[in-house]
């Protein structure tokens, strides 16, 4: 048995514990079993050992994005296909800007970049949140648990941890132009100082390295 099929051995039970969570929402058991089983996959072939958190905690939020994704593309919860469009484009603006600065876009930025109202944003933001359980199945009493619409942190979560990964990819140089540029603020003269380059070289670099993110976060 290699390595990544004894990782896998391992996780099944993870498998299983995140297909639980989405039982009796209107998709059989073993489709939800094959979604996770692909998020398993992707996560074995993504993680990066070298990194300092175990690979249960980079899987989790991975096989849950695989399973929730059979809601959005054919669930029991039918979404237009402009509106699945519109919220793809609103994932794709926020995740460039949290690159770039750190926080995303607020409704009404999103509204005048896609040239839509602010009610169709808002529409599209709510069709991709899912109901989150906020305690077991049930209760110490036996009450049965309570589920009502939040926003998906798992997803969130999922975002972030890919874009550590990519980030720890890049070489030490490219990682420090980020570092300065987008978690200390720096402008490109201050960062160009610092590392002995000249604005020009720091400004095509960024815009390189950029790229080079966003094609690994949507790898």
């Amino acid at each position: 048995m290699n390595e990544k099929d004894r990782i896998a051995d391992e996780n099944f039970g993870l498998v299983h514990a995140c297909c639980k969570r989405f039982t009796g929402k209107g998709i059989e058991y073993e489709e939800l079993f094959s979604a996770g089983c692909l998020g398993l996959a992707k996560a074995i072939n993504n993680f990066d050992t070298s990194l300092n958190y175990q690979f249960s905690t980079y899987a989790f939020p991975v096989i849950i994005g695989e399973i929730k994704r059979l809601f959005r593309d054919g669930g029991t919860i039918r979404v237009s296909r402009s509106l699945k469009e519109l919220s793809m484009n609103i994932n794709r603006l926020n995740n460039e800007q949290k690159i770039k600065n750190g926080k995303e876009l607020t409704i009404s930025q999103l509204a005048k970049k896609l040239e839509v109202s602010e009610e169709k944003i808002v529409d599209a933001l709510n069709c991709v949140k899912a109901p989150l359980s906020l305690t077991s199945e049930y209760d110490e009493e036996g009450n049965p648990q309570i589920d009502v619409p939040t926003d998906d942190i798992q997803d969130e979560i999922s975002e972030r941890l890919s874009l550590i990964q990519a980030l720890s990819l890049l070489e030490d140089n490219d990682r420090q132009i980020i570092k300065l540029r987008y978690y200390q603020n720096k402008t490109q003269v201050q960062t160009a100082k610092i590392l002995n380059m000249t604005q020009v070289q720091v400004s095509r670099r960024e815009k390189k390295i950029l790229g080079i993110i966003r094609e690994k976060m949507s790898g």
